[in-house]
Order: C-alpha cells, then sequence, then structure tokens
C-alpha cells in the first residue's frame, strides 16, 4: 500500500524494473551483442511513465469492480504487468529509432549517449526492431493463462498498442514530424495549430492512451470505464508534450536528461512557437482539468490517475 504518489511511483516503477529484467531475452536465446544493446536503453533511467499509466490504470479499474485497486502485488496489478512492460519496450523502441542520424540526431538521451553513438546505427536500428518484436511476443505469452477472457484481453490489448505504435499512431506521427522539419525530401509540409495537435496525438498521445486502455482492459474494465480512461490518457497525453515542449524551451540538459532546444534549433513547430510559453502552459493545465472532469463523471476516483494530471503539468524533466 502506498499513501502518496511518489511512494506508489517509486514501488511501481521497481516492480516494472525488476519484470523487465525478467523479461528481456538474454544470451543463448540471442547474441550477445543483442541483448546488451537493448539493455543499455531499457535500463539507461527514465520515468517509467507509460508503465506506470498501465498500472495505475488496472488498479483503478479494480478499485470500481471491486474496491480493490491499491495494491501493485495485487490481482489487477500482476495481470497488467507483462503489458506495462510490454509498453516501456515500445517506447524505448521509439527513442531509440528517433535519435538516429535520419531523425533526430540525438547525441544524449536519458543523460548518456545515445545507443547509436555507443554502438553504431546498424546495432540501434536491430535493437529496437528486437524490443518492438519482443513486446508483442510478451503479451501474447504473459500472462499464461487458459481462461478465454484472459486471452480475449490480450488480443485486444495487442491490437490497440499495435495501432498506437503503426502508421495510424507513432510512426504516423514521426512521418509528419519529419516532413514538417523539412526531412522528407519534396514533401515539406507547414503545420497550424490543428495539424501540430493532430501530430502529436498521433506521435506522443497514442502510446499514453494504450498504455492507460491497456492497463484498464487486463483488469477487467467494463465498456464505460475503458471509454473515460481512454478520454483522460488522451488529455493527459497532450499535457505531457505541451509540457515536453515547453521544457525544450526552459529546461537544461542536465534537468532533462537529453539536448534541450532541439526544437527551436531545428525549426519545429511546437505549442511556444505557435501560442507563447504563457499561454501553451495555460493550455496544458486545461488538459489536466478536463482529465480530471472525465474521472469525476465515470466516478473513476480510487487510486492515483488524479494526482498524475497534477504530476504531468507541474514536472521539471
Amino acid at each position: 500500500m502506498a499513501d502518496s504518489l511518489a511512494a506508489f511511483v517509486e514501488i511501481a516503477r521497481v516492480r516494472v524494473d525488476e519484470a523487465l529484467e525478467r523479461y528481456l531475452p538474454r544470451p543463448p536465446r540471442c547474441p550477445p551483442l543483442v541483448s546488451e544493446a537493448m539493455r543499455y536503453s531499457v535500463f539507461a533511467g527514465g520515468k517509467r511513465f507509460r508503465p506506470i499509466l498501465t498500472l495505475t490504470a488496472a488498479n483503478a479499474t479494480a478499485a470500481l469492480t471491486n474496491g480493490d485497486g491499491a495494491d501493485l502485488l495485487g490481482p489487477a496489478a500482476t495481470l497488467a504487468l507483462p503489458t506495462a512492460c510490454a509498453i516501456e519496450m515500445i517506447h524505448t523502441y521509439s527513442l531509440v529509432h528517433d535519435d538516429l542520424p535520419a531523425m533526430d540526431n540525438d547525441q544524449l538521451r536519458r543523460g548518456r549517449p545515445t545507443l547509436h553513438v555507443v554502438y553504431g546505427d546498424g546495432i540501434a536500428i536491430l535493437a529496437g526492431d528486437a524490443l518492438q518484436a519482443e513486446a508483442f511476443a510478451l503479451i501474447a505469452r504473459e500472462p499464461a493463462s487458459l481462461d478465454p477472457a484472459i486471452t480475449a484481453r490480450k488480443l485486444r490489448v495487442v491490437e490497440i498498442i499495435g495501432e498506437a505504435a503503426g502508421a495510424i499512431g507513432m510512426v504516423g506521427g514521426q512521418a509528419i514530424d519529419l516532413q514538417a522539419a523539412g526531412q522528407a525530401p519534396g514533401r515539406s509540409l507547414a503545420l497550424d495549430a490543428t495539424g501540430l495537435q493532430g501530430m502529436h496525438l498521433r506521435k506522443t498521445g497514442a502510446l499514453i492512451r494504450a498504455s492507460a486502455v491497456g492497463g484498464a482492459i487486463m483488469a477487467g474494465g467494463d465498456r464505460q470505464t475503458l471509454a473515460a480512461i481512454d478520454q483522460w490518457a488522451s488529455e493527459i497525453g497532450l499535457a505531457f508534450q505541451i509540457v515536453d515542449d515547453i521544457l525544450d524551451v526552459e529546461g537544461s540538459a542536465q534537468d532533462l536528461g537529453k539536448t534541450a532546444g532541439k526544437d527551436a534549433a531545428g525549426a519545429k513547430p511546437t505549442y511556444p512557437s505557435l501560442y507563447g510559453v504563457a499561454r501553451a502552459r495555460q493550455m496544458a493545465d486545461d488538459c489536466a482539468d478536463r482529465a480530471r472532469s472525465v474521472l469525476e463523471s465515470a466516478h473513476v476516483t480510487r487510486g492515483w490517475l488524479g494526482a498524475i494530471a497534477e504530476w504531468v503539468v507541474t514536472r521539471r524533466n
């Protein structure tokens, strides 16, 4: 039982890290170099925000059905843990590929040199590919169960994560980002406010939504609960990206664990560049307010989802 959001997040982070260590393949199942490269990025640090959302949503869903939504060792969290780890694998793979010279060409990620800087582009691409493939294998494999209801939930989660990571989600958002940055020859794209929001709903928001909804599905949420958590996560995903844009302007590389000022240097459209920092911050706060209202309307009030909304808009890294 955790008595504060900070305590809950720390317990959840430890549990996710322990599970990732178990789930990631090791030699002789895979070549040592691939295992080493995968672990270099997965265990480089990071907030574990997305898998924590998965566990938080699972617990909140369980609290609605049986009143037991606080135990990170309880049945709901246990069912959702493989999905949480798969989400982190997908997220890490996306960072590895985004950092490549052909994409954002970043040298720093989570406070250390990016994977391609240390291992080269080829191994970085392969490690990212391996993380994505392993994520879906993990959901199919764990939790091991012959219960048709659990199997059906896992299939639904695979569909949701696949869509969030693919052409209608992250991949599509990154393609729009490359066009907007003039990195797709002959296909430059000028983004207005609507276009910017659409890009981020795909690039960042889709996987955040899948994280929360996936946890709720594994915990057996009904249609109304899933819809509420999906809407909550949509608002949180947008707020998260707006704050990321602000931190790129105001933050330091030391605080962020990645290169600051990259958006401005690359003339990328961002919320501060379109609206100014003050208006962008208010937009993030409005997203958090709407997210909390969604939870109240759906009576999803137990657990830490509301507190996470507050953390998203007040974080400094």
